[in-house]
């Protein structure tokens, strides 16, 4: 008869199966070298020249990037230190917009100096009240370092605002921030509303196009829309738009049914009904006063026919992200079906244009006054640029938050 003791403690606690570590050679040990391990795959993505990561995750898609945020979700580590500086990562990221790596590569240093104090004997809670004191010391020397001014600064100073950014562009695109400052504080200052503390970072936008250089980046007060308008009407100026989401064709019956022609002047008569019914809609829509219309899904040829007939600019936007902007940027309602609009479903734009870049036809879309979005056309596919221009305006909704709250 065999005897089986009874589990009891921790071990009563746990599933079959488990592990406990204790002690600093099974525990903390352990856990500082699987921080370091994580902390020197990122480490070397650090700053503006730092070196792309292959990542393939278990859906096997493959990430060609040097974003440590990125990095780190798509690696998905199960290690409980190690996804604490994950976790560190990603609060850096959500809170400020950047600077995940310096968290993970920071944090992988002061481990590794941390093992090299326990090995000579120094307890963990003396370093940790060595760090506790670093830390104090660090806020007041970067309190020092801050530009004079900042809590006081007007948000809408070019001159305040480029000063205070440079640092932001530079830590992306390093040599380049006296060109790309002053285009981005530009951006920003123009949407920045009433009240700073409201800026919307998603009202800076960036459109990458081949066929340039960094000196031909511009600034748009509207959005940019990859693709060539459908038909034939390439511009339209102060027109009136209306916006259909489910797209610009006729309508299918909810359930099937059965024509039964006997004769051609029958199918004649059938096919000029459904003219009829298409010409009503188009002509009910032109009726209302707008000149431009914009589809979130198929244009039909007979509806594209009548939308020339009537002189009507016609627009598709596939991307339902991008139709919500552009419906903000124009102050336009968007329509489920096809439909006259009413007064207060119309909204505006100063022109509409399609030019050529490239190779590439690109939409333009205007609105000088009341606009939400400046895209920053950049005329050459640089990748650490998007994520500059991101990062920078970030950095002025923190200035904006911070000039509100005395900061």
């Amino acid at each position: 008869m065999g005897f089986s003791m009874q589990p009891y403690g921790i071990q009563s606690m746990l599933k079959e199966g488990h592990k406990h570590l204790s002690g600093l050679d099974e525990a903390v040990l352990k856990n500082i070298d699987a921080c370091k391990q994580l902390s020197t795959i990122t480490r070397t993505s650090l700053g503006p020249d730092g070196m792309n990561k292959m990542v393939i995750n278990h859906l096997d898609k493959l990430f060609v990037t040097n974003d440590a945020a990125t990095i780190v979700n798509e690696l998905e580590v199960q290690h409980p230190a190690a996804k604490i500086l994950v976790l560190a990562g990603k609060a850096q990221q959500e809170e400020i917009g950047d600077g995940a790596n310096l968290t993970i590569s920071f944090a992988g240093e002061l481990l590794q100096n941390a093992e090299e104090l326990i090995r000579t004997g120094l307890h963990p809670s003396e370093i940790i009240s060595g760090y506790t004191k670093a830390i104090n010391k660090t806020i007041e020397v970067l309190s020092e370092l801050v530009e004079k001014g900042s809590e006081k600064m007007d948000v809408r100073n070019k001159e305040q605002v480029v000063t205070r950014m440079k640092a932001a562009v530079a830590s992306k695109q390093h040599g380049q921030e006296d060109i790309l400052c002053s285009l981005i504080a530009d951006a920003c200052i123009q949407v920045c509303p009433k009240n700073p503390a409201n800026f919307d970072v998603d009202n800076v936008r960036v459109s990458k196009l081949v066929g340039g250089g960094l000196h031909n980046c511009t600034i748009v007060r509207g959005m940019v829309l990859k693709g060539d308008a459908v038909g034939s009407i390439k511009r339209m100026e102060k027109a009136k738009v209306a916006v259909f989401a489910s797209g610009i064709d006729t309508s299918a019956t909810e359930t099937k049914g059965t024509v039964l022609i006997h004769s051609a002047e029958q199918l004649e008569n059938y096919a000029k009904t459904e003219e009829a019914k298409v010409e009503e809609l188009i002509k009910a829509v032109a009726d209302s006063g707008a000149k431009v219309i914009v589809s979130g899904g198929a244009v039909g040829e007979m509806a594209l026919h009548f939308c020339e007939r009537y002189k009507l600019m016609v627009l598709k936007i596939s991307s339902k992200f991008e139709l919500r902007r552009f419906c903000r940027t124009t102050g336009t309602a968007a329509l489920l079906k096809l439909s006259q609009p009413k007064p207060d479903d119309l909204g505006f734009v100063d022109s509409v244009s399609v030019e050529e870049i490239g190779g590439s036809r690109v939409n333009f879309p205007l609105r000088k006054q009341g606009g939400l979005f400046v895209f920053l056309c950049f005329y050459l596919l640089i990748a650490k640029l998007h994520s500059a221009c991101n990062f920078s305006s970030l950095a002025f909704m923190i200035m904006c938050y911070n000039c509100m709250n005395g900061i």
